[in-house]
């Protein structure tokens, strides 16, 4: 029987508004599941998503979340 590998997660918190960011900036932001300013995901810590993350850095706010 194969066990399960749980995934690190992020939570992931807008902090900063979207004026004034390209269009880019926000389909990014979209992607990660976030709608307006203080809302707050829970995502898989994937490469994909770090990148993702990194891209928008000065928009969102990262917590590791510890289970």
């Amino acid at each position: 029987v194969e066990e399960e590998r749980k995934m690190a997660q992020l939570k992931v918190t807008q902090v900063r508004g979207l004026s004034g960011s390209t269009d880019r900036q926000r389909l990014t932001v979209k992607g990660l599941g976030l709608r307006k300013r203080h809302h707050t995901v829970v995502v898989e810590d994937t490469p994909a998503v770090r990148g993702m993350i990194s891209k928008v850095s000065h928009l969102v706010e990262v917590e590791e979340v510890e289970e």
